[in-house]
């Protein structure tokens, strides 16, 4: 069985041999200042070199930025880029660029992908990230009712550009499947109202992602926090997967299974435990063991692991998870 068989069958709930072992986010830049201190070789600088150094089964994310290299940045991270339509305007010039994939290498992306060696998935800007982005975090929060006919105005650009620029990867590779970042979940629960989410975001999904299911991509939705309600919105607009499933968030990948039981699922190992030693990593494993046996589900670092795991302690990680998508399989 080759790398993406395994992966693709166990999201269509198909036997594999054994559960994908996987990191499907990278690493905290913090997190690998460490690990360079404690032997991980300096000249692993890209995600998937490093991934290959773990032994972990290969995949490429794609990333398909909205903002054009010379688009105006914040003065800080949460910080607006825009404040009203006329900004809006002026710095559509350097949004939605029209011509930023490297046909090359995609061209050799995606002749591992059909020889089986790897998945390609995309990533592009959701409805209430991109938003934000321009916004500023505070803002975009009060923009729903200051400027909810411009947001529906960005979102319908955004939408326009997402067919466009999906259409011509395709013309080079189908990615396995997609991410619409998000990050609309906190701790408790969701930034926005389900009267907001159908006003807002819903009409873009249901005009995308029949298109994403007609051309064989699975679509996701990654967003961090509690996605246990609005789990319900996303997969109402035909959204078939989530991650990362944050532990820490009070994520139960058991209830989701139960609520949504066609839901595909990366993610949900809690990441707060992975310096605690075997004996409490075995217990994480444990708790998600069921749903491993169910299908659908590749278990994952729920979001990026912390600077306080050691590379011993990654590598006991490893050990471990690569020893529970065999026994979930047995």
């Amino acid at each position: 069985m080759t790398n993406r068989d395994r992966i693709l069958r166990t999201l269509n709930f198909e036997p594999v041999d054994r559960l994908p072992v996987i990191e499907l986010a990278s690493w905290w830049d913090k997190t690998l200042v460490r690990w360079r201190n404690e032997g991980l070789p300096m000249e692993l600088q890209i995600d998937y070199d490093i991934r290959d150094y773990f032994g972990l089964d290969s995949h490429r994310q794609c990333w398909i930025p909205a903002c054009g290299a010379e688009c105006p940045q914040a003065s800080g991270h949460g910080m607006p880029v825009i404040s009203d339509r006329a900004d809006y305007i002026r710095i559509k010039p350097h949004l939605y660029p029209k011509n930023q994939l490297d046909t090359d290498a995609l061209r050799d992306l995606s002749e591992r992908q059909q020889r089986g060696e790897l998945i390609v998935w995309l990533s592009v800007e959701g409805f209430f990230w991109f938003p934000r982005v321009l916004f500023g975090i505070e803002p975009h929060l009060y923009a729903f009712y200051d400027h909810a006919d411009l947001m529906k105005e960005i979102n319908e650009d955004l939408l326009e550009y997402q067919l466009r620029v999906i259409g011509q990867f395709r013309e080079v590779c189908t990615p396995d499947f997609m991410m619409f970042t998000e990050d609309m979940s906190y701790n408790h629960g969701s930034m926005l109202s389900k009267s907001q989410f159908d006003e807002f975001m819903s009409p873009y999904y249901e005009r995308i992602v029949p298109k994403l299911l007609d051309w064989g991509i699975i679509p996701f939705v990654d967003t961090d926090g509690d996605v246990t309600i609005p789990a319900e919105w996303f997969t109402g607009v035909g959204i078939r997967g989530l991650s990362p499933l944050e532990r820490m968030a009070g994520v139960d990948i058991s209830k989701l299974r139960t609520d949504h039981p066609r839901l595909n699922m990366i993610g949900a190992f809690d990441k707060t435990v992975m310096h605690l030693g075997e004996e409490r990593m075995r217990q994480e494993f444990e708790r998600l063991l069921p749903v491993m046996r169910q299908g659908g589900y590749i278990p994952s670092v729920d979001h990026q692991t912390p600077p306080e795991v050691s590379l011993k302690d990654y590598r006991l990680y490893i050990r471990l998870l690569r020893e529970y998508c065999e026994k979930a399989m047995a």
